[in-house]
């Protein structure tokens, strides 16, 4: 089988799993509600709290769920924030094939800087990190620190609250869609 159809099958076997029928309005509810939990943790830090609070729009998908053995995929929903209010839900979706065995939950926050940086996006018909845009990926400790070169980025990406073993950890290929909610 070649690389091609192990990442289509990953894909297809995270999207079956997503997919059951609810309603739309409790969607929204459920994912405004993770999205207001990760970004009040995450603002807990002095410095994070600053960079949020200078962006132009922060993306936010509390719960992604990686799991693989050779190969793997992730998978997650969230939503997109300006001035504090939802803009839209997106799903994130990546698969992967190498050296990866696990599992792991983390939480992923892309901070658009600037607003040429977020219209590109809100634009896109599907935005992959490293195709569409260049991130600077930063991990989020304790200590919740972010060096200054990183603060210039146009695109900031944020991964937070792993729990788990997952021996790669990347967003290269990360491909966020908007969802119809």
């Amino acid at each position: 089988m070649s690389r091609r159809s192990l990442l289509i099958a990953a894909a297809l076997v995270l999207a079956g799993c997503a997919s059951t029928t609810v309603d739309p309005a409790a969607k929204r509810r459920e994912i405004d509600g993770k999205v207001d939990n990760a970004l009040a943790e995450l603002q807990r830090s002095a410095s994070v709290k600053e960079l949020v609070d200078r962006a132009a729009g922060v993306l936010v998908v509390p719960d992604v769920v990686t799991a693989g053995f050779i190969v793997g995929g992730s998978y997650g929903q969230g939503a997109l924030r300006k001035k504090g209010q939802t803009a839209g839900y997106y799903s994130l979706g990546a698969g992967s094939a190498g050296l990866l065995a696990g599992a792991q939950s983390k939480s992923v926050f892309m901070l658009f800087m600037t607003e040429e940086a977020l219209r590109k996006f809100e634009q896109s018909n599907g935005w992959t990190v490293g195709g569409d845009a260049s991130v600077a990926l930063v991990n989020v400790g304790a200590d919740g620190r972010v060096d200054t070169q990183t603060a210039r980025s146009e695109v900031i990406g944020l991964v937070r609250n792993q729990s788990g073993f997952m021996a790669n950890l990347s967003l290269e290929g990360t491909k966020f869609n908007r969802l119809q909610l």
